[in-house]
């Protein structure tokens, strides 16, 4: 997994989901066996790889940034598949229209294959949604000959950070993160849609970004062991114990709790948003927190986790007071 280009800039691989979302807009969401007329149903670009793969590229330049390339402060690769029909192609025009290098993504020729999907239904009166994820080309076998990451090349070949969830198979995320391992490239893991993993995922993970039904399914603690300072403490203890370098744990209204190696820990607040659409806001936390990441590297500063959380809060903010998933994602001269 490489980026294209020549630059200096810090680079991020996102390796993950590619799919079409099917956002549908109700005024509540449907009881078992009642039918609902929606308010609308919008077709864009989704998957929670893609959605942080544009979240890193937009918040790492401005909205302008054809004109002004001395906007654009991160490069951004995507590593993934779809299928070779109109959706697939939509996916690929469009990470292509944000600056994001998809010379990587699988394109799967197969008439069974089809790219990834997700039904989403969003309750308009709160903004909250529920989704149904259909996998698609995402459990393509082909995709796990994607995840060796150079070990003997020169650093131009690997990129800084290394980005992944789990809506791709599981087997193919633990090899790339044993290979990420191997070649010292630094692994944020947002384990989403949760399941449990091997002690060995943890071990010298520089970012987990989990929301609370993650970590309880993650740690196998009770959802309510979250309900306060010490509950997060313990927790997020049981992860650091395993080689956690940075435990990240999005509470939604709470705010966001944070526990690092060094011992630093905090509860920041959350901002204040009109909700409209929660769709890729977590996405969107995800991507700024790694663009924070990679600056603070790539200038040798030390990583503030807690101005990156300040600033991914204030960016999801935005992202939740806007319809849909990859657009409502702000650029970064809209919160630099």
């Amino acid at each position: 997994m490489t980026s294209s280009s020549s630059t200096s800039l810090p680079r991020i691989t996102v390796l993950g989901s590619l799919n079409i979302d099917l956002t549908s807009y109700v005024p509540h969401h449907p009881l078992p066996g009642e039918t609902l007329t929606s308010n609308g149903l919008v077709v864009s670009p989704g998957g929670k790889g893609a959605n942080q793969a544009v979240a890193c590229a937009k918040l790492s330049r401005g909205r302008d940034h054809d004109k002004d390339p001395s906007s654009i402060t991160a490069v951004v690769a995507m590593v993934g598949a779809v299928a070779q029909d109109s959706h697939g192609s939509l996916l690929l025009k469009n990470l292509a229209a944000h600056g994001i290098d998809a010379s990587q993504v699988l394109q799967v020729s197969s008439e069974t294959t089809t790219t990834g999907t997700a039904i989403i239904i969003v309750d308009e009166p709160t903004g909250q949604n529920r989704i149904i994820f259909t996998p698609g080309a995402n459990s393509d076998p082909a995709l796990s000959h994607y995840t060796s990451l150079p070990e003997t090349s020169s650093a131009d070949a690997r990129p800084d950070l290394l980005v992944m969830q789990l809506e791709i198979p599981l087997a193919t995320v633990l090899a790339a993160l044993e290979s990420a391992k191997r070649a010292a490239v630094p692994v944020l893991l947002n384990p989403a849609p949760a399941q449990p993993l091997p002690d060995h995922a943890y071990a010298g993970l520089a970012h987990l970004v989990v929301n609370e039904t993650e970590a309880s399914i993650l740690s196998g603690c009770a959802e309510s062991d979250l309900d306060d300072l010490d509950g997060l403490r313990r927790v997020a203890k049981w992860f650091l114990d395993k080689g956690v370098v940075n435990f990240v744990a999005t509470l939604g209204g709470r705010g966001v709790y944070f526990r690092s190696a060094d011992g630093k820990d905090a509860l920041v607040p959350a901002e204040k948003a009109k909700v409209v659409d929660t769709t890729a806001a977590g996405d969107t936390f995800v991507g700024s927190y790694a663009v924070s990441a990679v600056t603070a590297a790539h200038e040798a500063k030390p990583f503030d986790i807690e101005a990156a959380i300040r600033r991914a809060n204030r960016v999801a903010a935005k992202t939740v007071e806007r319809k849909g998933a990859q657009d409502s994602i702000p650029w970064g001269d809209e919160v630099n």
